[in-house]
């Protein structure tokens, strides 16, 4: 069994509030939980309007599963006009 970690920080262009920063992240939480089968969550800069970190986790019998889903995870964060991709880190255990 592996275990593949994803860390994102993201840099959100429109939140001018938590509530904006809520309206953005909450949905992409939801649509990443749909659309790649993985767990996920905010994990830190939860008070910073304009900034999100996120955990993202997929586990699997062996690598390559799980690192292409969280490679898939992360080039649709990369893409989204709603924010940029400013950091990212991934581990396997």
């Amino acid at each position: 069994m592996v275990i593949g970690l994803l860390r994102v920080r993201l840099r959100l262009h429109e939140a001018a509030s938590l509530k904006e920063k809520r309206g953005v992240v909450k949905p992409l939480l939801a649509r990443m939980r749909k659309d790649h089968n993985v767990a996920v969550a905010e994990v830190d800069d939860q008070d910073i309007w304009r900034s999100a970190v996120l955990a993202v986790v997929a586990v699997s019998a062996g690598r390559d599963p799980v690192e292409n889903i969280l490679r898939g995870v992360a080039k649709e964060l990369g893409e989204s006009p709603l924010f940029d991709l400013v950091e990212e880190q991934m581990e396997l255990l």
